[in-house]
């Protein structure tokens, strides 16, 4: 009888034992299964922030372009000019199918490993008026090279006195706090440069674009 009590008390023992194992498998499977779906969740946000961001401007000018050449000892010369009319669109675009990051699931943790340059392009409509040149001193294609960079050149300089640069990198940090929003929504964290950004504020100041 004795032997009998203690051989139930052992099936006991063992079946609570593998109930117990079933129900810690069980628990473990549903904490994966979230870490999994969190993890998902975060890889399409990033998808979806993950497009091209493309700021537009237009700029103008107008420039005179002049152009001498002298013959015998500069005592006779012939001079080329003309008025030219620059239209240019500009597009300043950040494409963050680029962008680097790593996802951290033990942690937690979104690292932005890096976030793609500007992309500048100009392109502009150039048109002359009042053209005055002679047989001697004609507009050539080294002329419409010449007039072409120094066009591209200066509307660099006014790019970079506007605020157009600095429209696409709000724009920029618009499409990044999503997914601040996103990690801080859930738990999780997201770095840059070694720091927790928490505030968009922080995505502002810290980003090194």
């Amino acid at each position: 009888m004795q032997n009998l009590v203690k051989r139930i008390i052992g099936i006991g023992v063992i079946v609570l034992a593998i109930i117990l194992a079933f129900k810690y498998c069980e628990f473990k499977k549903a904490d994966d299964s979230t870490i999994d779906y969190n993890t998902n969740l975060i890889q399409q946000q990033i998808l979806n922030v993950g497009k091209l961001v493309v700021t537009e401007g237009h700029f103008s000018e107008v420039i005179t372009y002049k152009n001498q050449q002298k013959y015998l000892m500069d005592m006779v010369s012939f001079e080329k000019k003309a008025l030219v009319v620059v239209n240019a669109n500009v597009t300043v675009a950040y494409d963050l199918h680029k962008m680097k990051y790593d996802i951290d699931e033990k942690n937690k943790t979104i690292t932005i490993l890096n976030i793609p340059k500007e992309e500048i392009t100009i392109n502009p409509d150039i048109q002359f008026y009042d053209v005055e040149q002679s047989k001697l001193n004609p507009f050539t294609g080294d002329d419409y090279n010449k007039i072409n960079k120094s066009v591209k050149a200066n509307l660099a300089k006014k790019i970079e006195n506007s605020t157009l640069k600095t429209n696409a990198q709000n724009r920029l940090i618009s499409e990044l706090s999503k997914i601040l929003i996103l990690t801080n929504s859930m738990g999780w964290k997201l770095q840059y440069n070694g720091k927790t950004i928490e505030s968009e504020k922080e995505l502002n100041q810290d980003l090194k674009l």
